[in-house]
Formats: structure tokens, C-alpha cells, sequence
């Protein structure tokens, strides 16, 4: 690594960019300016050429400087994490206490509470919730199976009944949902324990992709709709699965699905969180209500309330003037 050069000249360099606003810009400035009122420098044909060589070979040097010191610290924090596992490997114990970061204790923390919700509303036991395993819950038998089949959609027929956490559980995946994000859980069959550098997790506005690296994708395609891709976060969990948080740009609807290649659930018989409504004023409240019911209606191919209140006054206008004839209008 090449010197800087007389130390009492480096330090009048820099008090002099330190006194003056211009800073660097101006001490180029008037070095150039020197040169040209008091030499010959610009005369030579190897001026730029000179100017440029030193340019180039300063900017090196500091270049392979930021690279030495990123290799030191990683160096050092990979020997460090070496030396934690073998004594831990000695011991025979695993760490009790994991450091994680504030986006990690933060999805950790929401599945915390997606949980014991569920244990409060639906009775799930913890060892039925720690185990999580795609496909572990037993479809449950309704006694008015015959009622919601009679009841249910032409366009809804064969689509899937909502998970217990408003999604659904496919061979690849387990995922829930609220009106404004998802969860999605994706479990790794494999016999070894998967770290971070394993994983392949490419999320985007309209697209989706979760697998390991050389092994097929166990998700590969096209979202049901757009997410907010800087908000969407994923965690492995104990080198056995991963877990994605996705934030909906449409926050007050309900995904039929993941991926658009996915058996779609019936969004009609999703469950809302009345709990949260409860909390809400009362202006807020009647709004997300509204917004709920005209996704309903729209799904059942019928008016929403907007469409309803046209359609009243239209046929209060027609009562009030009975004289005009409307058989021939077309209304939309």
C-alpha cells in the first residue's frame, strides 16, 4: 500500500478544505489555477495524462483500502461465529439466547400474536400451532355442509374453503391473511438444516419466486395483485422453513389465492377480524363496513351500495313523472 506522502503537508491540505466553504472543489481550483499563472504545465502535451494517471492511481489505492477493511470485518465476524459454534459444539448445548434483528423480532412477534389469537378464538392447542406442518389440520365437519352448498355461488363451485386464518393450505405452502398483509409459511423438505445463503426469495411488485438453490422453485410465478414490495419482509425459522410477510397495495380486499396458478379459496366465506372493527371509531368503522359489503355484492355479481342509491333515485325521478315514458331507456 503506497504512503500519502509528507504528513504536515496532508494536514495544511485539509485545514484548508476545512476553513474554506468551497471545500475540495475550490482547492482543485486554485492548484489548476497555480499551474497555469505560474508554470508552463499546460504547455506540455502530457498534461491531462499526468493529472489523470494520479487520479486513477489515488482512487485505487482508496478502493482496495474500503475492500481490505470490508474483507477484515467479515473475516472477523466469520471467525467469530466459527469460534462460537465449536464452543457451543463442545458444550453440547445450543445457544439459549439468539441475537436477531429488529425486522426478525418484528415478524417473529406478529406471528406471536396471529397466534394467540387463534388459540383464543378457535381453541388450537400450542403443540397444534408450534407444529405448523402443511396439511396437519383435519378438515372439520360442518352439520350444514348441504345449507352452505345450496347457498354457495355459481362462480365460487370448487373453490376451496378458507384455511383458519383466512387462506389456504396447498403441498408447498400454508398461507393466512388480514385486509391489509399476508403470511405465508413455505417448509423446506430437505435433510439438512438451511441457512440464509440457501435460500432463494425474490419478491416483487407482481411476482413472486421462494426455493433453494439448486432444487426446483417450490413457488414460481405471478401474485394474485400487487404488494408493496419495500415492506415485505422474510425470516427463516430453524433452518426448516421460511416465513413471508407481504403488504397488499389494496388494503381492503381479500386474496382467492398466492400465485395466480394457485386452487383458489372462496373469499365469500372468509371471516372478518370483527375484534378490529370494534376498536375502530365510528366514521372509520362505517366505511370499512361499506367497503366489505360492496366487495361482497361485486363477488355475488350484485349492485354495491352506490349502485343501489342510483337506483333509487331513478326510480323516484320516474315516479314523480309518470307522464314520461321509459320502456325504450337503457340504463346502465
Amino acid at each position: 500500500m503506497e504512503s500519502g506522502g509528507d504528513p504536515i503537508f496532508e494536514e495544511w491540505l485539509l485545514n484548508y478544505v476545512q476553513r474554506h466553504e468551497d471545500g475540495i472543489k475550490g482547492l482543485m481550483d486554485r492548484l489548476f489555477g497555480c499551474l497555469s499563472r505560474r508554470t508552463d504545465f499546460y504547455s506540455s502535451p502530457e498534461s491531462r495524462t499526468i493529472i489523470l494517471t494520479a487520479y486513477d492511481k489515488w482512487s485505487k489505492v482508496f478502493k482496495d483500502n474500503e475492500k481490505n477493511k470490508v474483507e477484515a470485518e467479515n473475516k472477523k465476524k466469520s471467525e467469530k461465529a466459527k469460534t462460537q459454534a465449536e464452543e457451543s459444539k463442545k458444550s453440547g448445548n445450543e445457544p439459549k439466547i439468539k441475537e436477531i434483528s429488529d425486522e426478525e423480532a418484528a415478524i417473529i412477534e406478529k406471528e406471536q400474536r396471529l397466534q394467540a389469537k387463534l388459540k383464543e378464538e378457535n381453541g388450537i392447542n400450542d403443540d397444534k400451532l408450534n407444529d405448523n406442518k402443511i396439511n396437519d389440520d383435519k378438515p372439520e365437519e360442518s352439520d350444514d355442509k348441504e345449507k352452505d352448498d345450496e347457498d354457495e355461488n355459481e362462480d365460487d363451485k370448487g373453490k376451496l374453503k378458507p384455511n383458519s386464518i383466512n387462506g389456504g393450505d396447498y403441498p408447498t405452502h400454508r398461507w393466512g391473511q388480514s385486509l391489509q398483509d399476508l403470511d405465508i409459511w413455505i417448509p423446506f423438505n430437505v435433510n439438512f438444516k438451511v441457512k440464509s445463503k440457501d435460500v432463494i426469495i425474490d419478491i416483487r411488485k407482481k411476482y413472486l419466486k421462494v426455493g433453494l438453490k439448486g432444487h426446483p422453485p417450490l413457488l414460481d410465478g405471478e401474485l394474485h395483485d400487487d404488494v408493496k414490495v419495500d415492506e415485505c419482509t422474510w425470516v427463516l425459522e430453524d433452518g426448516k422453513r421460511a416465513m413471508l410477510s407481504l403488504v397488499k397495495i389494496k388494503d381492503m380486499g381479500w386474496w382467492s389465492q398466492i400465485l395466480k396458478s394457485d386452487p383458489e379459496i372462496n373469499t365469500r366465506k372468509v371471516v372478518p377480524e370483527n375484534s378490529k372493527l370494534s376498536d375502530l371509531d365510528g366514521e372509520t368503522r362505517s366505511m370499512v363496513e361499506k367497503m366489505m359489503y360492496d366487495q361482497r355484492q361485486k363477488e355475488m355479481g350484485l349492485p354495491t351500495s352506490e349502485d343501489q342509491k342510483k337506483q333509487d333515485v331513478l326510480q323516484k325521478f320516474m315516479t314523480q313523472h309518470p307522464e314520461m315514458d321509459f320502456t325504450k331507456c337503457k340504463f346502465s
